[in-house]
């Protein structure tokens, strides 16, 4: 089933100030190199129809009608998400010796393709 992934974000000439908040304690850590945070929202919308042109215009509806304020927020996009199911077989894991084996569910196996065991 398809998924629509609808991000909003407050005006760029508003204060963001739990964005502020953020960017005061990440600077207090001693990330000072990251400058500016801004807080947003992302809905994740399932459907049981196909994500067709008209679909797609519907939920741009429901953005600017529903999901956001657009007194004080915009409706930065919305896109149809990856439809593939995440494989864990098509990763890569690092061994021990630094090797990428393709297809290894767990360090042990990826030893074992190293080593062609």
């Amino acid at each position: 089933m398809p998924k629509i992934l609808v991000q909003v974000m407050p005006k760029q000439e508003l204060l963001d100030p739990a964005g502020k908040a953020v960017q005061r304690s990440l600077a207090n850590s001693g990330r000072e190199y990251l400058t500016d945070v801004r807080i947003g929202k992302r809905f994740e919308i399932t459907t049981d129809r196909e994500a067709t042109p008209e679909l797609l215009e519907e939920i741009a509806e429901l953005a600017a009608n529903l999901l956001s304020n657009d007194v004080i927020e915009d409706v930065i996009s919305i896109e149809v998400a990856d439809e593939e199911p995440f494989d864990p077989a098509q990763t890569e894991t690092v061994t021990d010796d630094g090797f990428l084996p393709t297809g290894a569910a767990s360090d042990e196996q990826a030893r074992q393709n190293v080593e062609g065991e």
